[in-house]
C-alpha cells in the first residue's frame, strides 16, 4: 500500500494531468510499485525499468563506458544520467532516477555510508537532484527514498514551478 505521501503526490499529478516514468536501482522497481497501487494511478504512470547492474546502466540506459567505474554507480552523476537518458525515450511530464547503497557490499565509504541515496528529477523545463541520507533496514531506506521522491515532486508542481 502506498504512503500517504505517494498518494499525495499521485492524486496531485492525475489532478493536473501530469504523467511520471521511473528508472531505478537501489529501489528494484519498488518506486514504480507503490505508485501503481494508487487509485487512478494509470492515468499518470507511464511505467518503469530497473537497471540494478552496471550492464544495464551502460547497455539500456547508454551511460559512458568508464562512468561507472570512476564514480561508481551509486552516484549523483550516474543518477543524472540515467534521469536523462530514460525521459530522451519515455514519452512523461517526468522522470525519476534513483540509486543508492541500501545494503553493504556496494561503493560504501566512510563519506558515502549505507543509506546514501541519489535522486534525480527531470521535469519539462527543470531538474532537481538531491542526496540523502537515511538509516535504517534497506526497506526502511528504499521507503524512506520513495517518500523523499513524493516530497521533491509536489515541492516543485505545488509551487507551480512546473508547468502543467
Amino acid at each position: 500500500m502506498a504512503s500517504e505521501r505517494v498518494t499525495k503526490c499521485c492524486n496531485e499529478l492525475i489532478s493536473r494531468n501530469m504523467t511520471i516514468a521511473f528508472v531505478e536501482s537501489a529501489s528494484a522497481g519498488k518506486m514504480s510499485y507503490e505508485f501503481s497501487t494508487v487509485i487512478n494511478s494509470g492515468a499518470i504512470l507511464i511505467g518503469g525499468v530497473v537497471c540494478y547492474h552496471t550492464s544495464m546502466k551502460e547497455d539500456l540506459l547508454s551511460i559512458p563506458q568508464g562512468t561507472i567505474q570512476k564514480y561508481t554507480a551509486e552516484s549523483a552523476i550516474v543518477t543524472k544520467l540515467m534521469a536523462r537518458n530514460f525521459y530522451r525515450y519515455v514519452s512523461s511530464d517526468i522522470c525519476v532516477a534513483l540509486t543508492g547503497l541500501t545494503t553493504p557490499g556496494g561503493s560504501e565509504t566512510e563519506t558515502k555510508p549505507v543509506g546514501t541515496i541519489f535522486i534525480h528529477i527531470v521535469f519539462p523545463a527543470k531538474e532537481i537532484a538531491e542526496r540523502f541520507e537515511f538509516k535504517g533496514s534497506p526497506e526502511e531506506i528504499v521507503n524512506q527514498a520513495i517518500d523523499a521522491v513524493a516530497d521533491l515532486i509536489l515541492n516543485e508542481i505545488s509551487n507551480n514551478n512546473v508547468p502543467t
